[in-house]
């Protein structure tokens, strides 16, 4: 088995990838069916070898550049696809899944009928989207014809795009004979995904100035949106108050958990050390690696806050 790895330039190639996925496509496309005649050193004579490319392994930005379906608007999903329920925030300006996936819900869940803690007076009744065939999926990209690569490839754009699609191209994948039978495409990385999530919760919970979700164009798309007349904005003439929000510590629990995380120690070659990450003074963390967040994820996230947020939290 050999890993592959593909570092084009410190800016995103975008659909420009395929460039430089020509030369891979095309040693792949005759290690399938021409084959190669290869010397097994271990056993002292010639063989015929053959390879097949099983998947890719990428962030969800890089899985727009190699699958051709973009990650960016509210067709992102590239699982429900046209069929997802996404919409723009009315204050954030973001595309927002929330309460987009209870249709993967059995019919009969509670959630589908629950009209409070959710989208307010929203009841889900439809099912899940149907999910492509291989064969169907390479139907559908063959009727996207070839860009033209280069400077103006971004400017290229199929009828539709971000209305009833997302497609900004055919995958270059799709020319290797077997590409259709594989039962699965590209893998998602997900320590760069946890790193993402971790530090969306942790700025969150710990109230962290600019790195928050909870700020104030939220609180607006929560009076919007949702049944939570505790998290809207209360205004006192002038001035707008923001509630402090049942999942976020109060700056003494705050300061508890930094110098908790600053006494920390671990066994060798388990993790890097954190306690040399916290600044007790300015409240932050820095230089958090992708490792320690999983660490932090998986181990240190449950005893940090277990004593400090409400049991429901």
């Amino acid at each position: 088995m050999f890993l592959s790895m593909f570092i084009p330039s410190p800016g995103s190639p975008g659909r420009n990838i395929d460039v430089c996925l020509r030369p891979l496509i095309d040693e792949l496309t005759q290690l399938w069916s021409s084959r190669a005649l290869t010397y097994d050193i271990s056993r002292k004579h010639n063989f015929v070898m053959r390879a097949a490319l099983m998947w890719t392994i990428n962030d969800f930005p890089a899985y727009g550049m190699v699958s051709g379906w973009s990650t960016h608007g509210k067709l992102v999903c590239p699982y429900c696809m046209e069929n997802n329920k996404a919409f723009m925030l009315t204050n954030g300006g973001k595309a927002s899944f929330f309460d987009c996936h209870h249709h993967f819900l059995p019919l009969n869940h509670r959630y589908r009928k629950n009209k409070k803690d959710f989208f307010v007076g929203r009841v889900k009744k439809d099912v899940a989207p149907l999910h492509l065939s291989d064969e169907e999926l390479l139907n559908v990209a063959l009727e996207y014809g070839d860009i033209v690569f280069g400077l103006q490839s971004g400017k290229q754009k199929f009828p539709g795009f971000d209305l009833t699609h997302n497609w900004v191209k055919r995958s270059i994948f799709w020319e290797l004979p077997y590409w259709k039978t594989n039962l699965l495409h590209h893998n998602l990385d997900v320590m760069h995904i946890e790193k993402n999530v971790f530090e969306n919760i942790f700025n969150t919970v710990m109230d962290v100035k600019g790195k928050t979700k909870d700020n104030i164009k939220a609180r607006l798309d929560v009076a919007l949106f949702c049944n939570r007349k505790n998290m809207e904005l209360v205004c006192n003439g002038s001035r707008v108050a923001k509630p402090r929000a049942s999942f976020v510590l109060e700056k003494n629990a705050q300061l508890l958990v930094y110098k908790w995380l600053k006494s920390l120690c671990f066994p060798d070659g388990h993790a890097s050390n954190i306690s040399r990450l916290v600044n007790t003074e300015e409240c932050r963390l820095y230089g958090m690696k992708s490792h320690d967040c999983h660490v932090f994820m998986q181990t240190l996230i449950s005893l940090a806050f277990h004593d400090l947020l409400p049991k429901g939290i």
